[in-house]
């Protein structure tokens, strides 16, 4: 039998990372992160528990990964989905309600991911998060940004503080009070994207052009 190419092991590599990230997201919000454990990720994955310690130094920044993943594939999702639009307001639109939308879908792993990102690890620099910054500050520019490489940091914080907002234990904010706040910031009209169940903004106002 001849040895496999390059290109097969890198796919298979690719593959196996995957399944990992995968395995760690539906872990996580299965049962949390303390009750996790990286044998646990290497199981539901199917991957031998070395294969865990050679792809990411540890739990939380394996974590980390996997959460800017499975960002980058929902925020990819909404702004992709039919109608698929060339339009920076209605793109910018979806891609706050894609990241408000995991906040309220998936609370205990995003709070997790939230409290990892502020202990002494910090942001962890991967290739989903640069995924994912790619997406933010493509959509910045779509939206008709003079600056996106300064502006999708900016968007990226008012996300990242939303986030908190809606998941912060005892004060949360509702999460269509951040909408407003965020499309109004933006000059969105509140019947782009997904608007909540078809209601009207908080305090019957609507954005203008």
């Amino acid at each position: 039998m001849s040895p496999r190419s390059a290109s097969v092991n890198e796919e298979l590599r690719r593959r196996s990372r995957e399944r990992l990230l995968q395995a760690t997201v539906d872990l996580v919000a299965e049962h949390g992160y303390e009750a996790t454990t990286l044998g646990d990720i290497a199981d539901r994955a199917g991957a031998a528990r070395g294969l865990v310690s050679y792809y990411f130094p540890g739990k939380r920044q394996l974590l980390q990964s996997a959460v800017h993943r499975l960002m980058h594939r929902t925020l990819y999702e909404a702004l992709e989905r039919e109608p698929r639009t060339e339009d920076g307001r209605e793109r910018l639109a979806r891609a706050i309600d894609a990241i408000l939308g995991l906040a309220r879908d998936e609370p205990l792993l995003m709070r997790t991911h939230m409290a990892g990102i502020l202990q002494a690890e910090g942001f962890v620099q991967c290739p989903e998060q640069q995924r994912l910054a790619e997406l933010l500050r493509d959509t910045v520019a779509r939206h008709g940004s003079p600056a996106p490489e300064t502006d999708y940091p900016m968007l990226r914080a008012l996300l990242m503080g939303a986030v908190f907002a809606v998941l912060l234990p005892g004060a949360a904010m509702p999460p269509d009070r951040l909408r407003a706040e965020l499309f109004a910031r933006y000059g969105l009209d509140w019947e782009l994207g997904v608007p909540p169940d078809g209601c009207a903004p908080p305090g019957g106002t609507r954005t203008q052009r």
